[in-house]
């Protein structure tokens, strides 16, 4: 029942509860007027509805006097009253719940507008996307909801009944229809729910999803078809980017600059090799675990600081900053930039763009002292046409003053005072030809022009623009040129005639290939007619004519080829032989502009003196290998005898064979030294001439420093005890080992040890000094003597050269001259320093590190 006609019933009852009332109330008042009458013996008047009240109002004190008809007017005004109150409290009822039903009709009226909207947009939802609600309650029959084109393939199958949607065989694959409706049996008989995905007979993707709720069993199909092909596509581009990344840090780890990622909190999270390689880390792992940090925390802190200033700016510039890289201080400009997941940075080694620019500042300055030192006048201007550096020529040139120069004057500004000056061209129309100068500041190409000031100079002016802005101006002074051009023509109209009374024969021939020019020498020789000769015949025609008195045709091939050569002209000497037995030295010059000359020397004598050294020095080589061999047999043959000669001597003085007196015992011993010596000097010839031949190996052997020169060192004792002579060793405890041939070693110092006491004084001491680096090893020794002067410093090692300088030392002169070749056998070096009462130091260096060795003899 509506609200308001339950507000009109209950109205209704409240007025027939007053109308009762009123009738209850007037049956009342004409009851009363009947007792009064029948009392009276008269009849009771009928009250009417006006005297009603009034009636009432004046029988009401009489009722309460005990007479029954005022008992009954008392109990109907009890029921008027209660009546009139009933109606009262029912009209107040009838009013609440009018309003309460008004309020209740008005939130069923916005519920009812609610669930519409709802509907409508759930049929919105529903049709947004292509897809059927399936529906079952119980057993009952399905409801089917939504675009059911979905089952039949939209605009190209026309759509059949609902049902049809169920009959999964007809539109999708077999198998995804078997699937499907074994699902669709356990989510309506068990709730078990379901989700897959099924493919349309079409191609179309479908994805089917079964669930229990509340109570009931739905199943959705949804086309997924572009879901997928979107969901390809973005795997397809999620690999690509893969890929993409993969590659990034491939190049990132090929390149040779430091690369870092930093997390939000400034950890490291990813470093290429190169960045492991400068921090030494080892690996990445390595170094992203332990957070080793290619800079250091000032660095990093100032690049941080940085960051700000480069975002308030727009730029992102390199932070230039020093680190060490690889255990070297090395220049890197480093590069940070913030991204989503935190930041990342490169360093730039420029440690050698840093020295490149240094080396650029000094050429810089270096071309501008040299500029400063050119005859040319030298004017730089800016892109404000400002003067911004003038050498010397230049304020000589026009004698400008230095202050006014320093000031940075304009270009215009410097042709006004010039022409101030009178040191200009005089002009017609000066601002014009200003202008035409200037311009030269927006021209591309450089530009010539020619100036002739009153003074009567004549200047070659080139305006030359800058890459970067302004203009370069030379001044050439070309008066003295136009002097000299003039003296120059004049010069060579001599120097034709000169040539033409030479008597060496002389030609030149033009860049054509043409003979332009030739004496009377030349002519003559090659008997060339001059009406030839004024035909300017070419080089073919001069050569057929030569080849007839010299037919070697090699020679001429290089003559033609060096006149007539268009890839490269070099000059050009050569022999020609003359049927008459001259001989001629040919000289082919080239000249500029492409032109050749052609000169003949008669070297007829020296030819013939030279066949006769030749032939002198030949015999002298065969001589000296002649030489070469006597000593090398000779040496032999004498070694022989004198080791017998040194076992008998042996034998005699250990006194094996008999006893020997003093003198005997003397004489053994002198015998004994004088073989030694001799031994010593022929085994030092047999060593010069196995050099000398080229026969002379090493035994290289890994040998101890220390020992080896104390083994040299042993064989001096006597000599030193004897001369007095004290001997030092000075080498450190570490000096080690090196490859060598330790019998060559220690007959070097063997023989420096050997000069070193024979020039040394009694109480002076003979120093040997070891020392060692990476690659050398460096054995000096060093006395106290006398010394020598240069020019016989200078002589010390070659053979045969021995100087005794006032003392008692003698010797063949080999000694130095075989340290030397041992020396330089091991490939190392020896220097010799020595001054008159300074003592001599001799220096033999060794390389250590020797590969492998050195199997040719040194000559």
């Amino acid at each position: 029942m509506r609200v308001d006609e339950t507000a009109r019933l209950y109205g209704r009852v409240a007025a027939a509860v007053v109308s009762v009332a009123v009738g209850f109330a007037t049956g009342i008042a004409m009851m009363r007027q009947a007792a009064a009458a029948s009392a009276d013996g008269a009849p009771a008047p009928v009250p009417s509805a006006s005297t009603l009240g009034s009636g009432y109002a004046g029988e009401q004190s009489s009722w309460g006097f005990g007479l029954p008809l005022h008992m009954h007017n008392a109990t109907g005004l009890a029921i008027l009253i209660g009546l009139t109150v009933f109606a009262t409290i029912l009209s107040l009822l009838h009013l609440r719940e009018r309003g309460r039903w008004t309020r209740r009709e008005r939130a069923l009226i916005a519920d009812l507008d609610t669930l519409r909207g709802s509907e409508d947009r759930a049929e919105m939802l529903l049709s947004s996307e292509r897809q059927v609600i399936v529906t079952w309650s119980g057993r009952g029959e399905a409801i089917i909801e939504g675009d059911l084109t979905l089952a039949f393939d939209g605009n190209r199958v026309k759509p059949g009944p609902a049902g049809l949607i169920l009959a999964f065989g007809t539109w999708l694959v077999p198998a995804d229809a078997g699937a499907i409706e074994a699902s669709l049996d356990a989510l309506r008989e068990r709730g078990a729910g379901f989700r897959m995905t099924v493919r349309a007979q079409s191609g179309r993707i479908i994805d089917a999803h079964g669930q229990p709720l509340a109570g009931r069993a739905l199943l959705r199909l949804r086309e997924t078809t572009e879901e997928h092909r979107e969901l390809a596509e973005l795997r397809e581009t999620l690999d690509e980017t893969k890929r993409g990344l993969s590659a990034l840090a491939s190049l990132l780890d090929a390149i040779p600059q430091p690369v870092w990622r930093r997390n939000r909190d400034g950890s490291l999270a990813w470093v290429n090799t190169a960045y492991v390689a400068a921090v030494e880390a080892g690996s990445r792992e390595t170094a992203i675990a332990g957070g080793i940090e290619l800079l250091d925390r000032q660095a990093r802190d100032l690049i941080a600081r940085s960051d700000g200033d480069r975002t308030a700016s727009g730029g992102r510039a390199a932070k230039r900053l020093s680190a060490v890289v690889a255990g070297g201080r090395r220049i890197l400009d480093v590069t940070e930039a913030v991204i989503d997941s935190g930041r990342v940075g490169i360093a730039v080694d420029v440690s050698e763009l840093e020295s490149v620019r240094a080396d650029l500042q000094r050429q810089m300055d270096a071309n501008v002292r040299t500029l400063d030192q050119l005859p040319t006048a030298v004017a730089m201007f800016d892109a404000r046409q400002r003067l911004i550096f003038h050498n010397a020529a230049y304020r000589q040139l026009w004698s400008l003053d230095q202050a006014f120069l320093d000031s940075g004057p304009l270009d215009g500004e410097i042709l006004d005072h010039l022409r101030a000056a009178r040191k200009l061209p005089e002009q017609a129309d000066f601002k014009a030809w200003k202008s035409d100068v200037l311009a030269a500041y927006r021209a591309v190409e450089a530009s010539e022009t020619w100036w002739h000031p009153p003074d009567g100079r004549s200047l070659r002016v080139v305006a030359d623009p800058n890459p970067q802005g302004g203009l370069t101006y030379l001044f050439d002074d070309v008066s003295e040129n136009v002097k000299l051009e003039s003296r120059y023509n004049a010069l060579m109209r001599v120097q034709a005639e000169t040539l033409d009374t030479l008597k060496e024969p002389v030609a030149v021939f033009g860049a054509d290939g043409r003979l332009t020019f030739a004496n009377r020498a030349f002519s003559t020789l090659w008997r060339l007619e001059q009406e030839t000769l004024g035909e300017r015949p070419r080089v073919d025609a001069v050569i057929d004519v030569c080849r007839k008195l010299s037919p070697d045709e090699e020679p001429w091939l290089d003559i033609r080829g060096a006149i007539t050569g268009l890839e490269s002209r070099a000059g050009l000497t050569c022999r020609l032989e003359i049927v008459d037995g001259t001989v001629l030295d040919c000289a082919a010059q080239p000249l500029p502009e492409g032109a050749t000359l052609l000169t003949l020397i008669d070297v007829t004598a020296s030819v013939n003196v030279e066949r006769a050294l030749t032939d002198k020095n030949d015999a002298l080589e065969r001589a000296s290998q002649l030489r070469d061999t006597f000593v090398h047999h000779v040496s032999y043959e004498l070694r022989s005898p004198l080791t017998n000669i040194i076992g008998f001597t042996q034998l005699l003085g250990d006194e094996t064979v008999g006893a020997l007196n003093e003198r005997q015992r003397e004489y053994s011993d002198h015998i004994m030294r004088s073989s030694g010596a001799l031994l010593v000097m022929i085994n030092d010839i047999l060593d010069l001439a196995s050099i000398d031949a080229g026969s002379l190996e090493l035994a290289r052997e890994v040998i101890d420093v220390r020992a080896t020169v104390e083994a040299a060192a042993r064989g001096l004792e006597d000599r030193l005890a004897e001369s007095a002579i004290g001997l030092d060793l000075d080498m450190p405890a570490d000096i080690g080992s090196f490859v060598a041939d330790g019998k060559r070693v220690r007959q070097i110092l063997f023989n420096l040890l050997s000069n070193a006491v024979g020039f040394s004084s009694p109480g002076q001491v003979v120093r040997v000094t070891a020392h060692r680096t990476e690659t050398e090893l460096t054995l000096t020794v060093r006395d106290e003597g006398r010394g020598m002067p240069e020019d016989v410093a200078a002589r010390v090692f070659d053979r045969f050269e021995s100087r005794t300088l006032g003392t008692r030392h003698r010797g063949v002169g080999l000694g130095l001259s075989i340290v030397r070749s041992f020396v330089e056998l091991h490939g190392g070096r020896v220097e010799l320093a020595s001054k008159p009462g300074s003592g001599t130091r001799v220096t033999c260096t060794f390389p250590v590190n020797v590969a492998e060795p050195k199997r040719a003899a040194a000559e």
